[in-house]
């Protein structure tokens, strides 16, 4: 009998490290998409329940393991708890947790990293901590958080785990050889 086993989206490919910038998958927990029908009230009710209200668009709430960030028009990805049975009541609430790689990009450089990949400018000035943004990387959809001042947190469906970490690996590199 053939004995199945359970991998991360991008096992055996991490952790990297390149001229001081690393690239880690994390395990976000569980991924929920909501999307409220009023935002005020799903933004209370996830407020009592999980200590974080919705964000405005381009950002986040909430700090690792339980965070919630902007996901697009009418949306946001609730991630690490498992979210209160009350947001129901206020909106769509649809588990996510299978269909993401989530990655972290750390180190000095990781701005230039992103720089190459992303159309968006990511310069500290403009893209503060808990900003967040829906982009592309290289040619896949992907969503891009600030987390530190070198520190972001990259999500792209799961089955382009391989190519997102081919892409990470290659602009790495070419930042790397310029130092």
């Amino acid at each position: 009998m053939v004995e199945l086993t359970s991998k991360t989206p991008c096992a055996e490919l991490l952790p990297l490290e390149i001229g001081g910038v690393t690239l880690e998958e994390i395990d976000p927990g569980q991924m929920t998409i909501l999307g409220p029908f009023a935002d005020a009230k799903m933004s209370n009710v996830l407020e009592a329940a999980h200590g974080m209200a919705l964000p405005v668009p381009g950002r986040s709430t909430g700090k690792e393991g339980a965070r919630c960030i902007w996901f697009g028009r009418g949306q946001a990805l609730l991630m690490g708890p498992v979210p209160d049975a009350k947001l129901a009541k206020h909106g769509a609430v649809v588990d996510q947790s299978d269909g993401w790689a989530v990655v972290t990009l750390n180190g000095e450089g990781a701005d230039q990293v992103l720089a190459r990949l992303m159309p968006l400018d990511l310069r500290p000035a403009q893209f503060k901590r808990g900003h967040t943004g829906r982009t592309q990387l290289g040619h896949m959809a992907c969503s891009v958080t600030r987390l530190g001042s070198q520190s972001f947190m990259i999500a792209v469906f799961r089955s382009m785990a391989g190519t997102m970490v081919h892409e990470l690996k290659t602009a790495m590199a070419g930042v790397a050889s310029r130092r």
